[in-house]
């Protein structure tokens, strides 16, 4: 499967999926002017891996900030590891980022059958 490795910028985070090295995050900031063509192909992906899942998917966010439009499609991407088979969570927070850790628990509760861990950083 391929990989996706994306530098992170001001306005993109950086996003890595890499099966076979068992590696899937997405950190920095995400505010993209097109939050659909840049999370599109992260979706994508995310479809292709479903189908034939490593036996665990440990999935960090560890996310600076995001906007309202990147939350819906965090929303979709984690949406999408309900369907993967011992998928698992790690939110990442700065320790006195009380507004992303709260985000991280309000999408926990949203997502039925995903584990999430919360870590500080």
């Amino acid at each position: 499967m391929e990989i996706i490795n994306l530098e992170g910028t001001e306005e993109t985070p950086k996003v890595v999926l890499d099966k076979d090295n068992g590696i899937f995050e997405i950190s920095g900031r995400s505010l993209p002017e097109d939050v659909s063509a840049f999370y599109g192909q992260v979706l994508q992906w995310l479809d292709k891996y479903a189908a034939a899942p490593n036996p665990e998917t440990h999935f960090i966010f560890k996310l600076e900030y995001f906007n309202t439009a990147s939350s819906k499609i965090i929303l979709d991407v984690l949406s999408k590891l309900e369907g993967i088979s011992g998928a698992k969570v790690y939110w990442y927070h700065h320790d006195d980022d009380e507004d992303m850790e709260e985000a991280g628990r309000e999408f926990s509760d949203i997502v039925d059958g995903v584990p999430f861990e919360f870590k500080t950083y």
